[in-house]
């Protein structure tokens, strides 16, 4: 199925403009920041920046790697703003963000990939707003085992990577990442866990042209490499340059994704049509002791 069909009904969104949104859109640009929100035309913003919450994308506008699926800028990016990270921690402590993600676009071009610019933000965000609780989602640092260190030792309360589909999927979808790699990224961090209890989570779109038991496959590995918040949403065409939606799946079939998926243990799944890695992200640790 093509997304120049129409879509299902369950994938409209209701446009919300009122008063909060207007302050978070102000709030954004008056700090000059970047949220994943708007560069990957994420499908709920209106709702949350209704609630006022967002979640801020570091590291610049521009990314070091094409993946079929997104709507983020691919090119060579600019230098690091370093005053980016303390203008998150003020944008989190003015909207009273209790729950923060963090996440960027891929720097390829960075020897760290820009780890050491995470763990400042995750410190500015503790210096602001010191009873906010942080989840970043990173990128796979080309499997850099120090640029995650770099990150874990900022001690983030929920480490997320998305593996994003399943492995036969990659080579067109996500070509310039790794699977294992990944799976490896987030193992590492659950090791982690020796130091402080941090949550591991990872996402996956469904509608590129999966089945549900590679789907559920992934699922196993994920689980096997100790992640315990599990993202389940649509996969929706940016443009028509971008990779063609496949199926679209309906509200019950993502019922029943969830339910399985919960059969392998893990605390949280979210799994729904507009389901995004950080949609209703305060919800994913509430299962949590430690929450």
């Amino acid at each position: 199925m093509s997304q120049r069909a129409p879509k299902p009904e369950w994938l409209r969104v209701t446009l919300r403009t009122d008063k909060p949104f207007q302050e978070t859109r102000a709030l954004v640009k008056d700090l000059r920041l970047h949220t994943v929100c708007q560069e990957a035309r994420c499908p709920n913003m209106f709702e949350c920046w209704g609630n006022r919450t967002a979640t801020f994308m570091i590291l610049g506008d521009i990314c070091t790697r094409r993946c079929a699926f997104c709507a983020v800028a691919t090119g060579r990016p600019g230098a690091i703003d370093p005053g980016e990270p303390d203008r998150v921690g003020q944008g989190v402590a003015s909207l009273g963000i209790r729950h923060a993600v963090i996440t960027s676009v891929d720097r390829d071009d960075l020897p760290d990939g820009g780890a050491s610019h995470f763990a400042e933000t995750i410190q500015a965000i503790r210096r602001h707003s010191p009873e906010t609780r942080v989840e970043v989602l990173i990128p796979d640092f080309n499997g850099d085992s120090g640029a995650l260190a770099v990150v874990m030792k900022a001690r983030p309360e929920v480490l997320a990577h998305n593996v994003e589909t399943v492995p036969r999927l990659y080579r067109t979808v996500r070509p310039r990442a790794k699977y294992q790699q990944s799976l490896t990224l987030l193992k590492r961090a659950s090791a982690w866990r020796s130091e402080y209890p941090v949550r591991i989570k990872s996402g996956l779109m469904v509608g590129l042209g999966e089945t549900r038991e590679e789907l559920f496959a992934v699922f196993q590995d994920l689980r096997e490499h100790e992640c315990d918040i599990l993202t389940v949403g649509q996969y929706l065409r940016p443009t028509e340059k971008h990779h063609e939606v496949i199926r679209y799946y309906p509200p019950e079939e993502f019922v029943e994704i969830r339910t399985e998926a919960k059969t392998l243990g893990f605390t949280h799944v979210e799994s729904g049509p507009l389901v995004r890695s950080s949609y209703h992200a305060h919800l994913h640790v509430a299962d949590s002791p430690s929450s």
